[in-house]
């Protein structure tokens, strides 16, 4: 008990120094974000990074979910009412900080208002460093923390990587994207995602081919951790990369892989993983039963499935982008 009062005097004065700050109009999200993040990691030593893959991964989740309500704040994380008042709190509007703990709801005060308020950002992100403190605010403590809220080895997986690549980068703007492979190579595409595919069985084309010769780099679209590389009867040679979005981007049918790349590593946009080849349809090795192109695959995962969905409209806009980008560096 002293010890949550303590910590509810420090977040009080902590929050008045940052509050004028966190509020101004117009200011830029992820720098209102790192401040939250920031903030509660100094009360509960739980790392920024951590806090902010959660909320990234919970505003992935409302964004292409119908069941969970967008969101309107500064943050993503959303807990339903009776997780945060409590199952067997006969008032699922409860803001009591006292009360909700006797009904073992996660809502705490983390702005020192003396209220737990779902409306209050600072509240509901010192709910969930608060929750994970109860494990350990280290890297395989948190992990076990966050499979016991989730109960999803993907989540906590997506989790883990979006941590990765915030710590490894030291920001939030990982929004960049690239064309697949180099704007000055010979190569030709167009929307081919759900065309019919006879080889292994009926199935449907779940990608965009984008043609070109032998050998033309294969580069990293995002900013992202490898997930996958290997051989795959189908992809041939193939590469599967997570970026912050939960998006999983596949990389198919590749003459080879660029030196070094591995399981785990981290890569931004423009990274070489590979060349354009023809590999797949048979056991490792085989190739050559088509021209050679590349594969080129976007899955979302929304916390409890994994599809596919057609990538020309990005790929088309990401040339564009880059496009511009080399015009303006002329």
């Amino acid at each position: 008990m002293r010890a949550a009062l303590f910590i509810g005097a420090f977040l009080f004065c902590f929050n008045t120094a940052f509050t004028v700050q966190a509020k101004e109009p117009g200011a830029n999200p992820y720098q209102e974000r790192m401040l939250l993040y920031k903030k509660v990691e100094t009360v509960t030593q739980v790392p920024w990074y951590y806090l902010a893959a959660i909320d990234q991964y919970e505003r992935n989740m409302r964004s292409v979910r119908r069941d969970l309500p967008k969101p309107n704040g500064v943050l993503g994380i959303y807990f339903p009412k009776e997780v945060w008042a409590g199952p067997a709190n006969p008032n699922l509007l409860e803001e009591n900080p006292a009360i909700i703990q006797f009904f073992n709801g996660i809502g705490v005060d983390g702005n020192g208002d003396g209220k737990a308020s779902l409306n209050q950002d600072e509240d509901v992100l010192y709910a969930m460093a608060n929750y994970l403190t109860a494990y350990g605010v280290d890297h395989d403590n948190i992990k076990i923390g966050l499979w016991n809220y989730y109960k999803r080895d993907r989540t906590v997986g997506s989790i883990a990587t979006y941590a990765k690549l915030y710590r490894h980068f030291g920001r939030l703007d990982l929004d960049k994207r690239v064309f697949p492979v180099p704007l000055h190579s010979n190569h030709s595409y167009r929307s081919t995602w759900g065309d019919r595919r006879g080889w292994g069985g009926r199935r449907i084309h779940e990608g965009t081919d984008i043609f070109a010769g032998y050998g033309v780099p294969v580069r990293a679209t995002c900013y992202g951790v490898v997930e996958i590389k290997g051989w795959n009867k189908y992809g041939g040679w193939r590469i599967g990369i997570r970026d912050i979005n939960n998006t999983y981007h596949y990389f198919a049918h590749l003459s080879g892989f660029a030196k070094d790349i591995h399981v785990g590593q981290i890569v931004e946009p423009g990274t070489v993983i590979g060349g354009v080849g023809s590999t797949g349809y048979g056991p490792p090795g085989t190739s050559g039963k088509f021209p050679p192109h590349l594969h080129y695959g976007m899955y979302k995962d929304n916390g409890r499935l994994e599809w596919s969905f057609d990538p020309y409209p990005h790929l088309a806009r990401w040339k564009q982008l880059e496009r511009m980008e080399m015009r303006k560096k002329k």
